[in-house]
């Protein structure tokens, strides 16, 4: 008999979490933000690549991201009608004057 599989840790036994990168495009809600997702896709008749984009609702507890930062959020639990992501990081600020 060979030795048994060592048990994955509690993160990986639910999978692996999708993360993206986007830009905060609204932060008018309390402990939400709006985040813009783009995507590059290859139009099938013509090869030119369309930008496309996605807004997701995503969790800010700490309230610490403004319009204009550049974030990474990642797939989280249901946490409301709309809201299935978390804010992971800031990567970049935005300018602020």
């Amino acid at each position: 008999m060979s030795d048994p599989q060592p048990t994955a840790p509690a993160a990986t036994a639910r999978g692996r979490r999708q993360l993206l990168e986007g830009v905060v495009v609204s932060d008018k809600m309390a402990k939400t933000v709006v985040v813009q997702v783009e995507r590059l896709v290859k139009d099938p008749r013509y090869g030119k690549y369309l930008k496309r984009s996605t807004r997701f609702m995503a969790h800010d507890e700490k309230g610490e991201c403004k319009v204009g930062d550049r974030v990474l959020i990642v797939e989280d639990r249901p946490r409301s009608t709309r809201k299935r992501w978390a804010l992971r990081s800031v990567i970049s600020r935005a300018v602020r004057l």
